[in-house]
């Protein structure tokens, strides 16, 4: 294929060649190192499709332009997809999926009344945050912590490891009073929030710790009846975080809600602890009426089944 493309190239046709390398590229892993004798030729099909992109974007200029002009964020994401530069993917939840719901990535475009409460209380729920974590250490645990014997799969490095940590406000669906008396203004923020409650499962309400150069493995949420909340509240640099095909930076203070159903991961590359605020509210696409009954149907399987049908953490 890099032969066809460098054939194609050299006759002049550099947009049929770039075609033509963007699928031989696609083919190399990205954490393979190619042979010697390919280099090169990979190099060439490498600055055969910049240029290919740069010539595309600027016809594509005058389209992205009118971003600044209304609602377009789907458009850009539309013509991302078209170009190669998003790939599509979709909810892949481990236990149960609630069908028809509009499916974006992060909720932007949704109107929470209450986030922007929570936003502002952000000093307020640092501060509470950095007393739990000089005088409570031990009330931190591992938050993957799976039992001998359970395949470990990507968890391998997590499981039962201090590097992921939390500090449980609510555990699924159990509340740890000695936590609560300790972020009262946390808990009192909460209470304006649609948190996803399950008997037996939800809601989930954790200080995340990330230790210094940790990095959390792709995987998928158990369900798309509720989604995630982030309040960053200690973010050191080098850290980020990818929903789907969308990578972004936490911001202290800017709250935001994803669907944590889709492949997701996160990663501290700096020398210091990140630390969030996460927390589970109802799906904002489920009315009243479905969230009692999909309420009514996790506890009446989680039942049956004794809680072997896994929790909504």
């Amino acid at each position: 294929m890099l032969q066809k493309g460098t054939l194609i190239e050299d006759q002049g046709d550099e947009r049929n060649a770039a075609r033509i390398y963007r699928h031989a590229l696609a083919i190399v892993p990205p954490d393979v190192t190619p042979p010697e004798m390919l280099r090169a030729a990979l190099e060439r099909a490498r600055a055969a499709v910049r240029r290919d992109d740069g010539a595309l974007e600027e016809r594509l200029a005058a389209i992205r332009a009118q971003r600044g002009r209304g609602p377009y964020r789907r458009v850009d994401k539309c013509i991302d997809l078209l170009t190669g530069k998003r790939s599509r993917n979709a909810p892949q939840p481990t236990f149960l999926y609630f069908p028809d719901l509009p499916t974006p990535e992060y909720f932007d475009g949704v109107e929470f009344p209450w986030l922007g409460v929570i936003d502002a209380a952000t000093d307020e729920i640092r501060g509470e945050l950095t007393t739990v974590l000089s005088s409570d250490q031990s009330g931190l645990q591992p938050y993957v912590a799976y039992p001998e014997g359970v395949p470990l799969q990507q968890w391998r490095e997590l499981n039962k490891s201090r590097r992921w940590s939390a500090y449980f406000l609510w555990n699924e669906g159990v509340a740890q009073p000695e936590h609560l008396a300790r972020c009262p203004r946390t808990v009192q923020m909460l209470q304006s929030a649609p948190q996803c409650d399950v008997a037996g499962h939800g809601p989930n309400t954790f200080f995340s710790i990330l230790e210094a150069r940790t990095r959390i493995p792709p995987h998928t949420g158990v369900t798309n009846a509720r989604v995630t909340v982030h309040l960053p509240l200690i973010v050191p640099p080098d850290c980020g975080f990818r929903v789907g095909s969308d990578t972004r930076e936490w911001i202290p203070g800017k709250a935001w809600v994803f669907d944590d159903t889709f492949e997701h991961e996160a990663w501290n590359g700096s020398d210091t602890p990140r630390a969030l605020l996460i927390f589970d509210i109802w799906n904002p696409y489920l009315s009243e009426d479905e969230r009692e009954l999909v309420r009514a149907a996790i506890e009446t399987v989680g039942s049956y089944y004794h809680g072997t049908t896994g929790s909504l953490a």
